[in-house]
């Protein structure tokens, strides 16, 4: 799996490369180099190749990807240092700046030989679930061994600055918030459908959680076919539908558009269907415009940090192909979601 990464940052956005120039130029007092983001947002966009970038560049936006492309810095030259490109060592990597062999994030899962068990990335038996009782939330960072950019903001401002992961996936909002985080919450499906988080971070789940996961927005989702965003006519750059390298929903009878979310999702996992279909990202932007009102990201004269993770497209990729017109359509809305996320950000936060 291969992971695409950008980091936004507010007022002046732009996107973070790990390169630096030959020479670092002055910066005039009060200019707009010169003040300082009142939030970062690190978004990954889980098994996104950067051919995507420019494979359907003539169907994106302007707000979205081509505004980060425009507006920011592209670096294309990029390698893995590393093996495998899972994605709890790829947002380990991301966000820590070292490798696995120094951050200790070597797989998703794997085999301890000090207990002779199997172990995963995120997993911790020491901690209990907030907002589930799943063994599913028994989750912390405790076994990534180094600090992240979260971590660091959190030691430069004597704690004044917050941080909070956001992702479909436990290990993709966990590991970028890392140790410190005033909060990382992720979605457990099932029969439950809500967004939760562990004791590690907290006892209770905040009154803003609690408010979202009341709204019951995941059930309009379920609600809400998957159809696809433009004719079929537009869908070149992909495969027809109904290929022969695409896997389907179980109860389904083809993988072909449109897909009837709430008669397929008894046979599905019940919420957890929503991870693999477009609606997924939709169900996290939601949840990252509360937490950033709920939390007050971005109101203070402390920098703070929201490390936002898209994992359905991951999911989707996994089920449908890179190459399928479902991958080919949640990338066409999540171009338009973020375009709306920007916008949202700039009247918000700050251009």
């Amino acid at each position: 799996m291969r992971i695409f990464v950008m980091i936004a940052v507010l007022v002046s956005m732009s996107c973070l490369a790990c390169t630096l120039p030959s020479s670092i130029p002055e910066i005039e007092p009060g200019s707009a180099q010169d003040k300082k983001p009142k939030l970062v947002v690190g978004i990954v966009v889980d098994q996104m190749r950067y051919d995507f970038l420019t494979r359907f560049a003539d169907q994106y936006g302007e707000t979205g990807f081509k505004r980060m492309m425009n507006e920011g810095f592209s670096a294309q030259d990029h390698h893995y240092s590393y093996a495998p490109t899972f994605t709890g060592p790829g947002h380990a990597s991301i966000y820590t700046g070292t490798t696995p062999a120094h951050h200790g994030i070597i797989s998703n899962g794997w085999y301890d030989i000090k207990t002779d068990t199997s172990t995963y990335c995120a997993g911790d038996k020491t901690v209990t679930g907030v907002g589930s009782s799943n063994s599913l939330a028994q989750m912390s960072p405790r076994k990534m061994l180094t600090t992240t950019m979260c971590d660091e903001l959190k030691l430069f401002s004597n704690q004044r600055s917050k941080a909070i992961g956001v992702s479909i996936k436990d290990r993709g909002a966990i590991l970028p918030a890392g140790h410190s985080a005033d909060g990382a919450y992720w979605f457990i499906g099932g029969t439950e459908g809500n967004w939760i988080t562990s004791s590690y971070y907290r006892e209770t789940l905040p009154s803003w959680v609690e408010k979202f996961n009341s709204a019951r927005k995941v059930d309009e989702y379920l609600r809400t076919p998957w159809t696809l965003l433009r004719p079929e006519s537009d869908y070149a750059a992909s495969l027809p539908d109904n290929n022969p390298y695409e896997g389907a929903f179980t109860g389904g009878i083809r993988p072909t558009f449109p897909y009837q979310l709430d008669s397929l999702a008894a046979e599905n996992g019940n919420y957890d269907i929503l991870k693999a279909v477009a609606w997924g990202n939709s169900l996290t932007l939601d949840f990252a415009k509360a937490a950033i009102e709920g939390e007050d990201l971005g109101d203070d004269s402390h920098c703070d940090f929201m490390a936002l993770s898209f994992s359905t497209t991951d999911y989707i990729g996994h089920k449908f192909g890179p190459q399928s017109r479902e991958a080919h359509d949640a990338y066409l809305r999540l171009d338009i979601e973020l375009g709306e996320f920007f916008n949202y950000l700039d009247k918000e936060v700050g251009e």
